[in-house]
């Protein structure tokens, strides 16, 4: 949780804690299968078979969230994982590569965890490195592990930082020219389900999301002009408004969703209106952003909902973002 201008109340942030213990109660629900997609130990997919035993059924790539911190890995998600199984979905549970206090900054020659309470967010350019790696990789992975799963019908979904990581990884034929990670043509996707997702950066900067991990991610100092007026920092005259920050604007031309537009690939967003982790702004920043471009987001905002009820299984917005998946996989 963080602040953010208009700061939650007592009330919400009690919501919030609830919310957020009624998600991370669930134990981990153990792969039927895990696979490695490069050599790190963080470079690895956990498979879930559908439950049902159904064969030719469409693979759901999902990515975690957890700000790309350390602490967070995919386990968190593993409950939801089971839960899609359980809906007839054939899962892969990514991991990757995440930022902790045993690096150094995104930036040359500062200290592990300088500037910030907690461990860095991200690894760059590691995090991106891998989840381009495990979608390349996937198709042939989810082949020889999940022979029941059909690599034609993938959706990527992902949370709050997965979310972010999602719609990337859609959007990676219309990265920069000379981007290591951009692909020739749009990858095969059926399309993405972003959940509660770090979609548009300016708005997550302007509104302090997470503790300042997308300054993080994309190299900057904590206190700096990233962590101030979003329009100043990614839009407009950024060269002069950064100063010192200019690698964080380059950057964000590779790592930025809301600005990696259109895709052509079909995209739905689920939001909880009560979200205080990363409020609904940030996505309607992001489906403005994609209208600008002419392309359409579907976005669903869920009444009484918060951050995590929707990796939840006990709760009515996991049944949502299945639904959501299934439109977009059958």
């Amino acid at each position: 949780m963080t602040d953010f201008p208009g700061s939650p109340d007592s009330a919400a942030r009690e919501r919030d804690a609830a919310e957020s213990a009624s998600a991370f109660a669930h134990p981990a629900v153990a792969p039927d299968r895990t696979a490695a997609y490069g050599d790190h130990p963080d470079q690895v997919v956990d498979f879930y078979a559908p439950r049902d035993g159904r064969t030719g059924a469409p693979l759901v790539v999902l990515l975690h969230g957890g700000a790309w911190r350390s602490p967070y890995d995919r386990a968190h998600v593993s409950p939801l994982a089971d839960f899609l199984a359980r809906r007839g979905f054939a899962v892969a549970n990514v991991e990757y590569r995440r930022g902790g206090d045993d690096i150094p900054r995104q930036r040359d020659g500062a200290e592990p965890g300088a500037g910030s309470a907690g461990p860095v967010a991200g690894r760059w350019p590691e995090t991106f490195d891998d989840v381009a790696a495990a979608l390349d990789a996937m198709p042939a992975l989810a082949s020889r592990e999940l022979p029941g799963a059909d690599v034609r019908r993938i959706v990527v979904s992902g949370h709050s930082a997965g979310g972010h990581l999602a719609l990337w990884a859609a959007a990676r034929h219309v990265l920069p020219e000379g981007s290591p990670w951009r692909l020739p043509a749009p990858p095969s996707l059926r399309g993405v389900v972003a959940l509660a997702p770090i979609a548009d950066f300016a708005t997550a900067v302007g509104l302090g999301v997470c503790g300042g991990a997308v300054t993080q991610l994309l190299g900057g100092e904590a206190g700096s002009v990233l962590d101030g007026d979003a329009g100043a920092v990614l839009g407009g005259d950024a060269g002069s408004a950064l100063g010192g920050e200019a690698v964080a604007v380059e950057r964000a031309a590779h790592a930025d969703p809301g600005v990696l537009l259109p895709t052509g690939i079909a995209t739905a967003i689920v939001h909880g209106v009560e979200d205080i982790v990363v409020p609904p702004a940030v996505s309607e920043a992001y489906v403005d952003a994609a209208a600008r471009s002419g392309e359409t987001v579907g976005l669903t905002l869920l009444g009484g909902v918060g951050h995590f009820p929707l990796i939840d299984p006990s709760a009515d917005a996991c049944a949502v973002v299945a639904e959501e998946l299934a439109q977009l996989a059958w």
